[in-house]
């Protein structure tokens, strides 16, 4: 139960804090749409092309998602948890993404924590704790009938983070075991660029049941490349436009359309070959694996001013003195009066 309380106050939180950026960051896009030029009749060496105004962007949607293990396989450790916002900004949404790049843009702000098994007492050979913070610019659009994400993200570890810090004084408030020994051996405040596009391509199989195979590589942070696929039965993701999570692979909505509407059920999976990690350094005390596989699977219930998502997602090792993969539980939800 404490482990749970935990998991609703780190939301909280990050949420309060996260606000900001994306505020901003839809902000700043609202403000560079509005500094377009006047459109004004074609003149004697113009063509009407050349006189069509881009359309103003608008929020088209959000995104949230929470991560925890606790809600998984009842256990405290690895990926023990993280939260993700992202606030969609583009032209008035008609059910399909624009063929353009930068049409589409998501602000993200992403905050984990990475923990050894052990919080109190880390084994030698276990990974060290990383307080993990992004901030993130991506475009979502259309390329030859396939979906294309592509965008960079800031990434900050270590105590800059705040975010050992912030367990410490829940851990302590709530009276669980004291995690100093792995916070006093995290790794240093540094920054990183990590870029990420993903290529994937929607396949009905029939009214309700779609096929969508991806790929994606990962560079910076983590240096990957992976690929795998989802099958969705229902009508979710038909006019809406869905986000993909960083740890799990969960595809969540963010625009949701009528279209989406009722249940739906995904399952997936995929596999990686991992060349790099920041967190995983060669020459640390464990080593890296050099292929990650992941299954998932997700309910999904969407009514006219409301979604829930709840999921479950299976991680295998991700080093190689990691004793077992983890499961992680996943929760979406956005509810409108």
């Amino acid at each position: 139960m404490a482990r749970r309380m935990f998991g609703y106050v780190f939301t909280a939180a990050l949420a309060s804090f996260a606000a900001t950026f994306v505020a901003c960051g839809g902000a700043w896009a609202q403000d560079a749409a509005r500094s377009q030029p006047a459109i004004s009749p074609p003149g004697p060496n113009q063509t009407a092309e050349q006189t069509i105004q881009q359309p103003a962007r608008e929020t088209i949607g959000w995104g949230r998602f929470f991560n925890n293990d606790y809600i998984g396989d009842r256990k405290d450790r690895w990926h023990s948890s993280s939260y993700t916002i992202s606030r969609l900004r583009g032209p008035e949404w008609t059910g399909s993404l624009p063929n353009r790049i930068g049409q589409v843009l998501e602000f993200r702000f992403r905050a984990e924590n990475v923990t050894p098994e052990d919080l109190a007492a880390p084994a030698a050979q276990d990974r060290r704790y990383a307080g993990v913070m992004s901030f993130g610019y991506h475009s979502h659009s259309k390329w030859r009938e396939n979906e294309l994400s592509i965008g960079t993200d800031l990434v900050l570890i270590g105590p800059q983070t705040g975010l050992s810090a912030f367990q410490d004084t829940v851990h302590d408030f709530l009276g669980l075991p004291d995690g100093a020994p792995s916070y006093n051996a995290q790794f240093a405040n540094a920054t990183h660029l990590s870029g990420t596009a993903e290529l994937g391509r929607q396949i009905p199989l029939g009214n309700r049941l779609t096929l969508r195979p991806f790929v994606e590589g990962q560079v910076g942070f983590e240096t990957m490349a992976r690929a795998g696929v989802d099958v969705t039965l229902g009508n979710l993701a038909k006019d809406g436009l869905m986000l993909r999570d960083v740890n799990t692979g969960q595809r969540y909505s963010a625009v949701q359309g009528p279209l989406g509407r009722g249940l739906s059920l995904t399952v997936g999976g995929d596999v990686a070959r991992v060349a790099s990690s920041v967190l995983l350094p060669d020459g640390g005390s464990v080593t890296a694996s050099p292929t990650r596989a992941r299954l998932r699977a997700g309910l999904n219930w969407q009514g006219e001013n409301s979604f829930v998502f709840l999921g479950a997602t299976y991680l295998s090792p991700e080093f190689e003195e990691q004793r077992e993969g983890q499961t992680i539980g996943s929760l979406s939800l956005l509810v409108r009066f």
